[in-house]
């Protein structure tokens, strides 16, 4: 195991250790656009990437709703199921691409998408060929996940490529915000690859799990299974907004109804409790969480960092509009996030948000 490897083991294994001694420790319907049906899907010809002058449109977002502490939206997106989140919705994305002044992605393994068939990626536009929600990567950049036209879970090669149809939503339910979850083996762990996500069942969020192959059947996750029996037990719906982390599958997601961040960690048979007051997490490699927060009606971008001291960093202490959906590279470097007109970047340690596209949407770091 190298040094790195070691060293994010044990500040996993503190994490929860510390957390756990303390309290005894990528929108349900994460949709950027305001309606599946208003993305024309396309079909199952082969993609190709738009001109790197061109981008996705750069329709108005919600995120100009800000997210309350005790009842988080479950997106700052526009939701395909209005029981989903209390954000209002925005205006639909057109299906075409349209001219943009600002595309800022190339090598930063940024991408951005919008609830239409093209994705934001390396300083171009790349044309999936379908409706994608929700954009998602595994942790070596290689495959994608996302939510369909048809509300179902797909996943592709990242041109949109050789698309796989992981299990079809049940008539009624909103599925969203899929997150890849995949393990190393070792002798606790045979190795997983997973995909956890979010299902809105007639306004009921639940976390649910399937293996990353077609022919798979989603399961509600376990949580708290393996905890002390006199743990105080999970809240077992209203939960959202899954980000898996680290190479070991622990995962932070948030609680509608709490407005907390939780973790969960089947690693070390500890699965979870809550970390912080917020809602929309993201983590890096490492277990440094990103998460929004309500500071002076506005929603603001915090970091909690993954040490003893669990230091917590307002990113965007000036903020005037509200910033949501954020993500944190996998190297913990770089934060992105959205802003009512394009999405943003900030070092992770801190720094001036600098808007690096127009295009209104959900970030991801690829790889």
């Amino acid at each position: 195991m190298s040094a790195r490897a070691r060293l994010r083991r044990s500040a996993a294994v503190a994490f929860v250790s510390a957390i756990t001694a303390g309290s005894a420790l990528l929108l349900t319907a994460c949709d950027p656009s305001a309606d599946a049906n208003a993305a024309k899907s396309g079909t199952a010809t082969p993609t190709h990437a738009v001109s790197p002058s061109a981008a996705v449109s750069t329709s108005p977002s919600a995120a100009a709703t800000p997210t309350a502490d005790a009842t988080p939206s479950a997106s700052a997106s526009a939701p395909a199921s209005p029981a989903a989140s209390e954000s209002a919705p925005a205006a639909a994305p057109s299906a075409t691409p349209t001219k943009a002044a600002l595309n800022l992605t190339k090598g930063t393994g940024l991408t951005i998408s919008n609830g239409t068939r093209y994705v934001v990626m390396d300083g171009k536009v790349v044309d999936f060929g379908t409706v994608v929600r929700d954009l998602a990567w595994s942790p070596d950049g290689k495959h994608a996940a996302f939510i369909d036209g048809a509300g179902n879970l797909q996943t592709s090669n990242p041109d949109g490529s050789h698309k796989v149809l992981i299990a079809k939503a049940p008539s009624g339910v909103t599925w969203s915000h899929p997150t890849w979850q995949v393990t190393v083996a070792d002798v606790y762990d045979k190795g997983r690859t997973n995909l956890f996500f979010t299902a809105d069942d007639h306004g009921t969020l639940r976390l649910l799990g399937v293996p990353a192959q077609a022919g798979g059947t989603p399961a509600v996750l376990s949580l708290n299974t393996f905890s002390d029996e006199h743990a105080k037990p999970l809240p077992q719906t209203g939960n959202l907004w899954p980000s898996s982390t680290g190479a070991h599958g622990a995962a932070v997601y948030a609680n509608r109804n709490d407005g907390q961040v939780y973790l969960r960690d089947d690693y070390l048979r500890q699965q979870g409790t809550a970390v912080t007051k917020g809602s929309q997490p993201a983590a890096d490699d490492a277990g440094d969480l990103v998460f929004v927060r309500s500071v002076d009606g506005h929603s603001h971008i915090f970091e909690r960092t993954n040490d003893a001291g669990h230091q917590e960093r307002d990113l965007t202490p000036h903020a005037s509009v509200n910033y949501t959906e954020p993500v944190i590279s996998h190297d913990g470097k770089t934060v992105a996030f959205r802003g009512p007109d394009g999405i943003y970047t900030v070092p992770a340690k801190g720094g001036t948000p600098k808007k690096v596209s127009d295009t209104v949407g959900l970030p991801a770091f690829r790889g």
